[in-house]
Formats: C-alpha cells, sequence, structure tokens
C-alpha cells in the first residue's frame, strides 16, 4: 500500500474537473514510473468516514505526477489530504 498527496482537481482555464484529481505519490519521479500505477485503486476516507474510491487513469505531466478518476465528484475537502493507493 502506498500513499498520496491529492494537489489538485484536473482542470483547465475555466472548467474544472470535479471528479478526477491529480496526485502526486512520493518516489516516483517521472512519466514511466508513474505509467506503473495505472489501473490501481485510490481510497479516501471523508472526516465522516464514508471511503471514496477512485482508479489511476494516466499518468499527469513528465514528472510523475498521476490522474485519478472517481465516479462522482469528490469534495473540495480532499485537496490537500492524503489517499491510499492500493
Amino acid at each position: 500500500m502506498m500513499r498520496g498527496l491529492v494537489l489538485s482537481y484536473r482542470r483547465g482555464r475555466r472548467t474544472s474537473r470535479t471528479n478526477q484529481v491529480i496526485i502526486e505519490v512520493p518516489g516516483v519521479k517521472n512519466r514511466k514510473e508513474a505509467s506503473r500505477l495505472i489501473g490501481k485503486k485510490v481510497v479516501w476516507i471523508t472526516p465522516g468516514g464514508r471511503k471514496l474510491r477512485g482508479v489511476i487513469t494516466a499518468p499527469h505531466g513528465n514528472k510523475g505526477k498521476v490522474r485519478a478518476r472517481f465516479t462522482r465528484g469528490v469534495p473540495g475537502q480532499m485537496i490537500g489530504e492524503k489517499v491510499e493507493i492500493l
């Protein structure tokens, strides 16, 4: 099990995709290493105790960040929080 840090929603200049987030994983420094994480599950436990589950879908950029997709939009409280990568 690994841990990651949620950096932001995936977004454009005027839009936010609230069901997709960008995650930084410690120890992953380039796109090739990030590509190995595709398909792994992501779990975040809300302050109320619910588990929100997502899947890593793609690397994001060349510095080892990854994108994760959730079935529904995730709350803004998730940004800056740690997630578990299974």
